[in-house]
């Protein structure tokens, strides 16, 4: 497998791989340590799950797959706990169409600070919005 080859797990960012002319072609070292790791972390979390702090509160705006038909994920966003279900009933890539927080319809897709408790349910629908 690439794991074996590249004798790293295979969702470690690394500073380098062995290029094609090295004898040990295709491995990589130095792991955990590259600045690539954090900016993929933030790529994922703020632009495919669409999860972005923002002043007032934690935008939702996700841009995934159509074929995906929703995803969940957790996190903490100043000190309280967001538990976010995103469903995707008509295959879109991007469109927040409806989110709630707690069983209460939201405005828009931000999620104001001031209103979150301790530990949160969000509901995001994505869909084309009219």
């Amino acid at each position: 497998t690439r794991a074996e080859v590249r004798e790293i797990e295979p969702y470690v960012v690394c500073q380098s791989t062995h290029a094609k002319h090295s004898p040990k072609q295709g491995v990589s070292r130095i792991p955990w340590l590259s600045g690539s790791a954090t900016w993929t972390y933030y790529a994922i979390t703020q632009y495919l799950l669409g999860l972005r702090p923002e002043i007032h509160g934690l935008r939702v705006d996700p841009c995934i797959p159509g074929a995906w038909k929703g995803f969940a994920v957790e996190r903490r966003f100043r000190g309280k706990l967001v538990r976010v279900r995103v469903e995707n009933p008509d295959g879109v890539q991007k469109g927040v169409r409806q989110v709630e927080l707690n069983g209460e319809a939201l405005e828009d897709n931000l999620i104001p600070v001031a209103k979150m408790k301790d530990d949160n349910q969000v509901v995001v629908t994505l869909g084309v919005t009219a």
